[in-house]
């Protein structure tokens, strides 16, 4: 599996909305499949009215989405050291 960005627009309503979504797929026409089914199922949208400009494959650590991190177990967690007081 890989991680993959794709853009494009899909219409919301009577408008068009640009997106921008990061996904885990095995190829380029899984990742294209897995953007409509994401479209349809939380805004409604037909296939029809989904376009997908560009999809590329990315590195996982660029990636923000927490489906893409938990995948690829990246944690954006920072450790720091807390220096210790004078007492202990």
């Amino acid at each position: 599996m890989k991680a993959f960005r794709a853009r494009g627009t899909f219409r919301a309503g009577n408008k068009d909305q640009d997106f921008s979504v990061d996904i885990v797929a095995k190829d380029k026409d899984d990742a294209i499949e897995r953007v409509f089914s994401n479209f349809g199922s939380r805004h409604r949208a037909s296939r029809r009215f989904v376009f997908i400009d560009e999809v590329k494959k990315i590195d996982a650590s660029e990636s923000s989405a927490p489906v893409v991190q938990a995948y690829f177990g990246i944690s954006n967690i920072v450790k720091t050291d807390i220096p210790k007081s004078e007492e202990e």
